[in-house]
């Protein structure tokens, strides 16, 4: 079996951990790959491109926190990789993995033993009235914000070609599952389980107290169009962004392929209570 490794930067934790999480796959008879940069710091590695890294393994060891993680998706999930996260950030939400579990379970995902669960993800199209510009992927959500602090977007939404409503807000956020414990919890939208095959559409400080999240099926067509008097800004799972002008717009669709990951050892709702404090009485 081929590990792949991405290592979080400026992280030398990272490069001690790959080190000796490598030799214990090569005991295992696996093979090593790795990022160019980071091919250094595992035995017997292969240094690959980011470009030829999904289609070089079979798994994804991702070291660092969600960020990491989600940087990894972006890389190999259009293959059908599995990703396994140990976890070296502050929260850890989607990185399941503390480093005193990572090396046992890692001989189970060796030898076909550690399950694998999939995720809905997000198939973005960025269009102007020119044609579609650009294309991305999203695990946790799609996020239309303001440029300006002191300045409300409008914001166009329609389901398959039918108008939902022009927001006045803040932004949008459209979110999978997955990322609904992330940006669109803290704006007041609801908790998904991660087994729920459903996106979520959440407006950030609606001017408008009626409006709040819908929750429409995967394969629905969702369109947003930006019809503010200036430009807004689009966000891919924090990690890639770019503006849309006036009258530019995003599809958004159920993407082809999920994210498939290994399974967690603990359960949902038990990561909830770990990681928010998620029922937690006060006082």
């Amino acid at each position: 079996m081929r590990f792949g490794f991405l290592l979080k930067r400026g992280k030398p934790e990272a490069r001690e951990i790959a080190a000796d999480l490598g030799r214990l796959l090569l005991a295992e008879g696996c093979d090593l790959v790795a990022l160019e940069e980071d091919a250094d710091a595992l035995p017997n590695a292969r240094g690959v491109s980011s470009e030829a890294l999904g289609g070089a393994i079979d798994a994804l060891v991702v070291l660092g926190g969600d960020g990491t993680f989600l940087l990894g998706a972006s890389l190999v999930a259009d293959y059908g990789v599995p990703l396994f996260g140990v976890n070296l950030g502050s929260l850890g939400f989607i990185t399941h993995y503390a480093r005193s579990e990572a090396a046992r379970a890692l001989v189970e995902a060796c030898h076909g033993r550690l399950g694998v669960e999939e995720r809905l993800r997000l198939a973005v199209a960025v269009a102007t009235p020119e044609g579609v510009r650009d294309r991305r992927m999203a695990v946790n959500d799609a996020v239309l914000t303001q440029r300006s602090l002191a300045r409300l977007l409008d914001l166009e939404a329609s389901l398959d070609g039918a108008q939902i409503a022009t927001y006045k807000a803040d932004g949008l956020i459209v979110s999978t599952p997955t990322g609904s414990t992330a940006y669109t919890l803290a704006a007041g939208g609801p908790i998904l389980t991660p087994d729920v095959e459903a996106i979520a559409l959440t407006p950030i400080c609606p001017h408008t107290l009626t409006h709040r999240t819908i929750v429409m099926r995967p394969d629905a067509h969702l369109r947003i169009k930006n019809v503010s008097g200036g430009p807004a800004t689009l966000t891919i799972d924090g990690q890639w962004g770019t503006d849309l002008q006036n009258g530019d717009w995003i599809d958004v669709l159920k993407a082809a392929q999920p994210l498939r990951m290994f399974r967690s050892p603990t359960p949902f709702f038990g990561i909830l209570r770990q990681k928010l404090s998620w029922g937690s009485r006060q006082g």
